[in-house]
């Protein structure tokens, strides 16, 4: 095989709870992923070196991403010839149609992407498990970048158990110009919950129901995020786009991750049509809308 490209899809959090800062730096959470029809394409080709070079849809800046050791898709290839005690090299085109830092883990599906392409092009055969394994070291939602489709996060999120859902449901994404740093969120929340008592993450029962019994509108009230009061702290115009959202009759709005990437809930395709029509003659930012769940991350095209 001379080269393969993988598609990755981008995640949301339906619910996102958060509980107190772990001795390890991390935070225990709780939380229902959804892939969404946004996506990332990786394409590796064999080459004497590791190389990155990273492209993007016109609607994204992609000017602050590494192409170095620093990006996490170099990261996974990197581990994943370290796993297997060789040392190959690769040329990996990101073609990016994720927003860059917007909450929605692009890096993270760049790393799924890049570990799948990479094994396939290496020849390496690496067992499903033991690249779940390594996406866990990647980073929280690496593994569930893997998976796809709807499943409940626990640890602090690599822990991932699918969850059988009914129907699709169609979300609209108002992007943000500006990012946030997810490190930089978190510790919003930590100076927010200083010297009070953070109870454990817990995914609300009603949130399952709704899932369960594919009712948008209930769905759409039991969105939740603990970390979109710590995002609403550092980016306070963000409470007004979500309440525009909901001027424009979605079912509800919420903060993807940690931000700054707004997320609308539309009952079908021509409800989300009309709701990103809305949000677009508002002017404030790229619009786009997508079904999930989707599948996680998998080949798309190969060479050779």
């Amino acid at each position: 095989m001379s080269s393969l490209t993988v598609t990755a899809p981008a995640k949301i959090n339906l619910c996102l709870g958060v509980g107190a800062r772990r001795p390890d730096g991390f935070h225990p959470l709780a939380t229902v992923y959804q892939a969404i029809g946004l996506y990332d394409r990786v394409t590796v080709s064999p080459a004497d070196d590791l190389s990155l070079e990273v492209r993007a849809d016109d609607r994204l800046c992609v000017a602050g991403v590494p192409t170095d050791g620093a990006n996490i898709a170099v990261r996974a290839a990197l581990l994943l010839a370290r796993h297997h005690g060789v040392e190959r090299g690769a040329h990996i085109v990101l073609d990016k149609g994720i927003p860059v830092a917007g909450g929605m883990a692009g890096g993270s599906a760049d790393a799924a992407a890049t570990l799948l392409a990479c094994d396939a092009v290496w020849g390496l055969a690496t067992p499903r498990a033991e690249l779940a394994g390594l996406a866990a070291e990647l980073g929280s939602d690496v593994p569930f970048a893997l998976v796809g489709g709807t499943a409940i996060g626990s640890g602090r999120g690599e822990v991932v158990t699918p969850l059988m859902t009914r129907g699709t449901y169609w979300w609209v994404v108002l992007e943000s110009a500006q990012g946030l740093s997810t490190p930089r969120v978190y510790a919003e929340f930590d100076a927010m919950h200083a010297g009070a008592e953070v109870g454990d993450p817990e995914i609300p029962d009603a949130l399952i129901a709704a899932l369960l019994g594919h009712d948008v509108s209930d769905l759409g009230a039991v969105l939740s995020n603990d970390l979109q009061a710590a995002a609403l702290r550092l980016r306070p115009e963000l409470a007004d786009v979500l309440a525009v959202g909901i001027a424009h009759s979605a079912h509800g709005a919420v903060l993807s991750g940690s931000g700054p990437s707004c997320l609308f809930l539309c009952a079908n395709r021509s409800h989300a049509q009309r709701v990103a029509g809305g949000l677009g003659a508002e002017g404030l930012g790229p619009v786009s809308f997508a079904p999930g769940p989707v599948r996680g991350a998998h080949a798309t095209a190969s060479e050779g």
